[in-house]
């Protein structure tokens, strides 16, 4: 069996990778309130979002001087579930803590 000719190869792998995209990536943020603790956020952040104690309390900071913060990017599956395993830790606890996602 012979090789395909280079220009076959170079068409072929072209059409393929028009063909892969990349899935649409969310963003994850956390929103301020008067109620939840910022321990809770610092403790939230690590545990669902795998943040390091510096990492989660720089979110936190952004969170209550800005009304929001970025935890991550994922994709929907991934972000969809960590909005509800942030909803889920903060009830709960007895926080009204809210996340969402939006598209990156």
């Amino acid at each position: 069996m012979g090789e395909n000719p280079p220009e076959f190869r170079e068409e072929l792998e072209n059409q393929v990778e028009d063909k892969l995209e990349l899935p649409p990536m969310f963003k994850v943020l956390l929103h301020n309130d008067d109620y939840t603790t910022m321990e809770f956020v610092v403790e939230v952040v690590q545990k669902v979002f795998h943040k390091t104690v510096a990492e989660a309390t720089r979110i936190m900071l952004l969170v209550h001087k800005t009304g929001s913060g970025v935890c991550g990017v994922f994709t929907e599956d991934i972000a969809e579930t960590k909005v509800e395993i942030v909803h889920h830790l903060a009830r709960k606890s007895g926080f009204p803590l809210r996340c969402s996602m939006e598209e990156a």
